[in-house]
C-alpha cells in the first residue's frame, strides 16, 4: 500500500504522464509541416524562385503570404469538422491536404502552379494550427497542460529549423532542382503523420460530447496521473456536456450531440464573459505577428544582407542559427510555462522583443548611412536577431497557443480556437505580404522601430486584458477567471493560492 501511495504521489509531483505526452507530441507533429513550409524553407527558397522564375518583389511577397491567407479556409472549417468527425481524424485530413500542396510545390512548373500548391498547403496549415493545440489541451491534466499544449510551437520551430537546413543543403544543387526539392520534401512527414495518428486515442472530451462514456474513461485513465484524477476529470466533462455526474452507463444518449451547431451565433453575440475571452484571444493572436516575427524569420536572409552578410552561404548559416535559438528556447518555455505561468512569460517575452527590435532598427539605420563595411554592425545585427527569436520563443510564441486553446469553454473550444487561428493566419499573411514594401517605404531601420512601438502597445494589452490561467480546471474555473472582468482580482487570487 505504501509503495502504491509513493507511486501516486510521485506521479502527482511530476505532473507528467508519458502517454499523454506521446499523444500530444504525435498530434503536434502536424505543426512541423506548418513551420517547414510556411516560414523555414520559404525564407531561402524565395531567393532561388525569384532568380529561376524571374518573379518580382511583389510576386514574391504574395507567394510568401498566400499560404497563410488560404490557411483561413482551413482554420475556419477545421473547428466544425473536428466537432463532427473527431480531433484525431481532423489531423489526418490536414496532413492529406498538406501532402497534396507539397506535391504541387515540388513540381512547380511555373509561378501559377507554385501559387496553387501554396494555397492548398495553406488549407492544411489552417487545420494544423487549429487542431493540434485543441487536442493537446483536451488530453492533458491541469498540472501539465501548459507543457503539452506548447508542443505545437516546438514542432513549428523544429519545422522552421529543418527548412533552414534544407535551404543550406539543397541550395548547393543546380537552380532548377534545388528549390523544388526544398518544397517537395514536405510530403515525407505528411505520410509519416497519417500512419502515426492511428496509434493515438481520440480526445476524451470529444468522446463524452458524443456520449461514449466508457471510451472516454479508458482514455482518461491512460492520460491522467491517477485514477481519482481521471474520474474527477470525467465528472467535470460530463457536467459540462449536460450528463448527470452520477451516471454509470457506458454509452448515454446526449440530448444534442455537439457538432458545432449554434456556436457561431454564441460567438457573434457573446455574453460578457465570452466577450472578454474573445477580446483576449483576438488581441493575443494579432500581436503575436504584429510585433514582427515574420519579418525576422521569413526575411532573415535579406536582413543579414542589409547588415553586410553578402553571400548566400553566410546568410543561410546565420539563418540556421536563428532556427537553433528559436527551437532551444521554446524548450525552455515548455519547462517554465506550468511553473512561472502564462502572463509572466508573455510580459517578459515582449520586453525582450521590444529591446531587440529597437537595437536592430538602430544598427540597420547606422549601416544605411555608412559608406563603409561595418563589422561590428554585422555582429550586432546577428545578436539582435538571435535575442529577438529567443525572447519570442520563451513567451509569445508558445504561450499564444497554450492560452487561446485553454480559455474557451468546451462548447465553444473547437470553433473559438478556429476563429483565433483565422485571425492569426490573417495577421501572418498581412505581415508576410507587406514587409518588403514597408521597409522600402520607411527604410528597414524605420520598419523595426515601428514594430518596437507596436510591441509596447502589445505589452499594455497583455497586462490589462490577459489574466493568469495557470493550473485552472478547463471545465469549471476558466470561465470564472474571465467572469471577474478584473485582471487585478485574478492576480491577487493566484498570489493567495501560491502563499497557501
Amino acid at each position: 500500500m505504501a509503495e502504491s501511495g509513493l507511486t501516486v504521489d510521485q506521479k502527482v509531483k511530476d505532473g507528467r504522464n508519458k502517454y499523454a505526452f506521446a499523444c500530444s507530441f504525435i498530434a503536434s507533429f502536424i505543426s512541423v509541416l506548418m513551420g517547414y513550409a510556411d516560414t523555414g524553407v520559404m525564407s531561402g527558397a524565395m531567393l532561388f524562385i525569384q532568380e529561376d522564375l524571374k518573379a518580382t518583389d511583389g510576386q514574391i511577397q504574395v507567394l510568401a503570404g498566400i499560404l497563410n491567407a488560404c490557411a483561413l479556409v482551413g482554420s475556419l472549417t477545421a473547428g466544425r469538422l473536428s466537432d463532427w468527425i473527431g480531433r484525431r481524424y481532423t489531423i489526418v485530413v490536414g496532413a492529406a491536404i498538406f501532402f497534396l500542396g507539397s506535391l504541387l510545390m515540388g513540381l512547380g512548373l511555373n509561378l501559377a502552379m507554385l501559387m496553387a500548391g501554396r494555397c492548398v498547403a495553406g488549407v492544411g496549415v489552417g487545420y494544423a494550427l487549429m487542431i493540434a493545440p485543441v487536442y493537446s489541451v483536451e488530453v492533458s491534466s491541469p498540472s501539465s497542460r501548459g507543457c503539452l499544449s506548447s508542443l505545437p510551437e516546438i514542432c513549428i520551430s523544429i519545422g522552421i529549423l529543418f527548412g533552414y537546413l534544407s535551404n543550406y543543403i539543397f541550395g548547393k544543387l543546380p537552380l532548377i532542382y534545388g528549390w523544388r526539392l526544398m518544397l517537395g520534401v514536405g510530403m515525407v512527414p505528411s505520410v509519416a503523420l497519417v500512419f502515426s495518428i492511428f496509434a493515438m486515442p481520440e480526445s476524451p472530451r470529444w468522446l463524452v460530447m458524443q456520449g461514449h462514456i466508457k471510451d472516454a474513461r479508458d482514455v482518461l485513465q491512460r492520460v491522467s496521473n491517477t485514477k481519482e484524477e481521471a474520474e474527477r476529470r470525467l465528472e467535470d466533462i460530463k457536467a459540462t456536456v449536460g450528463i448527470d455526474r452520477s451516471s454509470t452507463e457506458d454509452v448515454v444518449q446526449v440530448v444534442s450531440k455537439h457538432h458545432g451547431e449554434g456556436v457561431w451565433k454564441e460567438l457573434l453575440r457573446p455574453t460578457p464573459t465570452v466577450r472578454r475571452i474573445l477580446t483576449a484571444t483576438i488581441g493575443i493572436h494579432i500581436f503575436q505577428h504584429a510585433t514582427g516575427i515574420e519579418a525576422i524569420v521569413l526575411y532573415s536572409p535579406r536582413i543579414f544582407k542589409k547588415a553586410g552578410l553578402v553571400t548566400k552561404n553566410q546568410q543561410f548559416l546565420a539563418t540556421i542559427g536563428v532556427g537553433v535559438f528559436k527551437t532551444l528556447f521554446i524548450l525552455v518555455a515548455i519547462l517554465l510555462v506550468d511553473k512561472a505561468g502564462r502572463r509572466k512569460l508573455l510580459l517578459t517575452s515582449l520586453s525582450g522583443m521590444i529591446l531587440s527590435l529597437t537595437g536592430l532598427g538602430t544598427v540597420l539605420t547606422l549601416v544605411k548611412h555608412s559608406q563603409e563595411k561595418l563589422l561590428w554592425a554585422e555582429v550586432s545585427c546577428v545578436v539582435f536577431v538571435f535575442s529577438f527569436v529567443t525572447s519570442f520563443s520563451i513567451g509569445l510564441g508558445p504561450v499564444t497557443w497554450v492560452y487561446c486553446s485553454e480559455i474557451f469553454p468546451l462548447r465553444l473550444r473547437a470553433q473559438g480556437t478556429s476563429l483565433g487561428v483565422a485571425i492569426n493566419r490573417l495577421m501572418n499573411s498581412a505581415m508576410s505580404m507587406s514587409f518588403i514594401s514597408l521597409y522600402k517605404a520607411i527604410t528597414i531601420g524605420g520598419a523595426f522601430f515601428l514594430l518596437a512601438g507596436i510591441g509596447v502597445i502589445a505589452w499594455a494589452f497583455y497586462f490589462f486584458y490577459c489574466p493568469e490561467t495557470k493550473g485552472r480546471a478547463l471545465e469549471e474555473e476558466m470561465e470564472q477567471v474571465f467572469n471577474k472582468g478584473s485582471n487585478t482580482a485574478t492576480e491577487q487570487a493566484r498570489r493567495r493560492e501560491g502563499r497557501s
